[in-house]
């Protein structure tokens, strides 16, 4: 699973997933991207899930970039405890994804097998998905 080796800060508060993307919408490194047309928190399991289910439909070919890094941790109170008394401890890590941001890149195949991968992997994510070649300009 994806998580930050250290942070300085354990139970931040929660970032806005609204608006535009302002950095990484272009694909960059492969020749097809999977870009978020909404946005939301994209867990490490679920970009682990995705991920998974590219690489297997590949058959281990091409390569795959994943472009999103689940640095936000996010805390949970136990259940039936009382309002107060503090934040959460950390459950797990998301990373905050905003509609324009390319999450996965595959390169080294062809469009037909990118584009079902990418598909396949759209499936696990929260986000509306859309394939992307590279050059294309939103």
């Amino acid at each position: 699973m994806l998580m930050p080796n250290r942070t300085k800060y354990r139970r931040p508060h929660r970032l806005s997933h609204e608006g535009r993307a302002k950095a990484g919408r272009t694909v960059v490194f492969g020749e097809y991207g999977l870009m978020a047309e909404s946005g939301a928190y994209v867990s490490n399991r679920q970009i682990e899930a995705a991920r998974v289910a590219m690489t297997r439909y590949m058959k281990r070919g091409g390569q795959v970039w994943i472009k999103i890094f689940p640095h936000l941790a996010i805390t949970k109170k136990p259940l039936e405890v009382r309002m107060g008394s503090g934040k959460g401890a950390p459950e797990g890590w998301v990373a905050v994804v905003q509609p324009g941001r390319i999450m996965f890149e595959v390169g080294g195949v062809s469009e037909e097998i990118a584009r079902e991968a990418l598909r396949l992997a759209s499936h696990k994510l929260p986000v509306k998905c859309k394939f992307v070649r590279k050059g294309e300009v939103e």
